[in-house]
C-alpha cells in the first residue's frame, strides 16, 4: 500500500483481516459537506456514502464517554433516536475540537474504524441496503469501501434507525 494511504483505519483494517479498497478525491478548500463531496467526487450515491459523528449523550444508562454515530451523508442525525438507541434521553453533537481530540482524526476525515479508543457505535439500519458502503479513510480525500457485514462486526456497532 501507498504510504500516504496508511492511516490508523487502514492499519486496523489490515490488522483484523477485513477486505477494503481505498478511493482517494480530490476535495475542495471549503471546510464542510465532506461527505457530499466525496459521493460527487467519486461518483456515488449518497445514501451509500457514510458520515462519522460523536455525539454526547445524556440521561438513562448512557455512557459518558461519547458515542459514534454513522449516518449516510443524504441523512442528518435523529439525536433523540441516536440517544434512545443507547438507553439515554438527550444527545448532542459534540464540538469539532472535541470530536478531533477523541478519535485522533482531524473534522472530515474522522473515520469509525481505528479511533483512539473504542467507543459505543451506532450504524442507521440502511446500511443494509448495500452489498458494499463508504467510509472516512481517516483523512480529507480519503474514503474506504467494505462490506458493511465487516464494518458492523469490527466495530460491535449496533444497528439502529437513527436518522430522521
Amino acid at each position: 500500500m501507498h504510504t500516504c494511504l496508511v492511516t490508523p483505519a487502514t492499519v486496523a483494517l489490515d490488522a483484523a483481516g477485513v477486505t477494503y479498497a481505498v478511493h482517494e478525491y480530490d476535495r475542495s478548500e471549503e471546510l464542510r459537506g465532506f461527505g457530499t463531496q466525496a459521493a460527487e467526487q467519486l461518483g456515488l450515491d449518497p445514501d451509500q456514502v457514510f458520515k462519522t459523528l460523536l455525539v454526547q449523550v445524556e440521561g438513562g444508562a448512557a455512557p459518558s464517554d461519547p458515542v459514534v454515530v454513522i449516518v449516510p451523508v443524504s441523512s442528518s442525525v435523529s439525536m433523540k433516536a441516536a440517544a434512545a438507541a443507547v438507553g439515554g434521553k438527550k444527545a448532542t453533537l459534540c464540538d469539532p475540537a472535541s470530536a478531533e481530540r477523541i478519535t485522533g482524526y482531524v473534522v472530515g476525515g474522522i473515520s469509525p474504524i481505528g479511533q483512539r479508543k473504542p467507543l459505543v457505535t451506532i450504524i442507521d439500519a440502511t446500511v443494509q441496503r448495500f452489498d458494499m458502503i463508504y467510509v472516512s479513510g481517516g483523512r480529507r480525500g480519503l474514503e474506504i469501501s467494505l462490506v458493511p457485514g465487516a464494518l458492523i462486526k469490527l466495530l460491535a456497532a449496533q444497528v439502529a434507525d437513527i436518522t430522521s
